[in-house]
């Protein structure tokens, strides 16, 4: 028997709860799987986990195998990285996942650069806008865009995101430019759906301090791409994060309002489990999006162009 094959396989069927789920992640068949788990709990004379038909939990002496099962392993894939040219060559799959709209406009292009300089590396890509549980999905990294992160995980942070407030020219000729966020109750808002925030209330900060408005307009959507397309169209008034929209901005497609308020700002950070090691395919991913991205990201060219001006 393999012991290191056998705590892996072990390790992933602990942290999906399920044969079939870790036999699916591992690329193994389910009875190949349950059979790993077998042979290791007969070597070690001890029962690591309690199955029943419907559910699968570790034992008390699972529990305790299983985070020195973790040390281990780590260690090992640390010495093999070390002693061989992983750490400047990573190789196997990473699993990675991002929020959809960031990974449909920027993603592609960063990991082209990505995987040109690491060519052994598979790159495993989901795009959800749920919080994808990392252990549970046997998600090596996400990316995460946010004001505040679950405390287990250990995060990086990549770069700020800024939320714009624009509209295309036509629009504004139409309808007239707002100066303040109460007059954006007489336009067209064009409202994301898919936030913990209310649509309908548009938050901002200003000289005179924090103040909200109530907006309405003719589209609502759970997609930012949709919700970009429509104010390009001369919909109305969007508020989307400049990684989506920046282009548009620096080409005068769309134009930015309200200067002197601000709409929240998020910060994107690359999280992973808690581990003692970091393997070396996450460490050369972080690293690479630390040096592509930095302050600010080149989505926010523009405004650098609109301070200069």
């Amino acid at each position: 028997m393999d012991r290191i094959a056998a705590m892996q396989v072990f390790m992933r069927v602990a942290e999906a709860g399920s044969f079939v789920r870790a036999a699916e992640q591992l690329g193994l068949s389910t009875t190949a799987t349950s059979r790993m788990v077998a042979e290791l709990e007969a070597h070690l004379g001890a029962r690591l986990l309690n199955r029943t038909t419907r559910s699968l939990s570790l034992t008390d002496t699972g529990r305790g195998y299983f985070e020195r099962c973790e040390s281990i392993l780590a260690e090992v894939e640390e010495a093999e990285a070390q002693a061989g040219q992983q750490a400047l060559n990573p190789t196997g799959i990473l699993r990675l996942s991002a929020p959809i709209a960031f990974g449909a406009e920027r993603l592609g292009n960063l990991l082209a650069g990505f995987r040109a300089r690491y060519p052994q590396l598979v790159v495993d890509v989901t795009l959800a806008d749920r919080m994808v549980d990392l252990v549970e999905d046997g998600i090596d990294l996400a990316l995460r865009i946010a004001t505040e992160l679950d405390p287990s995980l250990v995060a990086r942070r990549l770069a700020r995101v800024h939320i714009v407030i624009c509209a295309a020219p036509d629009y504004l000729a139409r309808s007239g430019i707002p100066r303040t966020p109460q007059d954006l109750a007489q336009h067209a808002c064009l409202q994301y759906t898919n936030s913990s925030r209310r649509s309908n209330e548009w938050i901002f900060d200003g000289p005179a301090g924090r103040e909200s408005v109530m907006v309405d307009g003719g589209w609502r959507a759970n997609s930012g791409d949709l919700l970009r397309m429509a104010a390009l169209a001369g919909e109305g008034i969007v508020c989307q994060p400049s990684f989506l929209i920046g282009e548009d901005l620096r080409l005068g497609r769309l134009v930015p309002l309200l200067p002197d308020y601000h709409l929240p700002e998020f910060t994107m950070y690359a999280v992973y489990p808690s581990r003692r090691h970091v393997s070396a395919k996450v460490r050369a991913f972080v690293d690479y999006m630390v040096s592509q991205l930095g302050d600010p990201p080149p989505w926010d060219a523009w405004m650098q162009e609109v301070v200069s001006a």
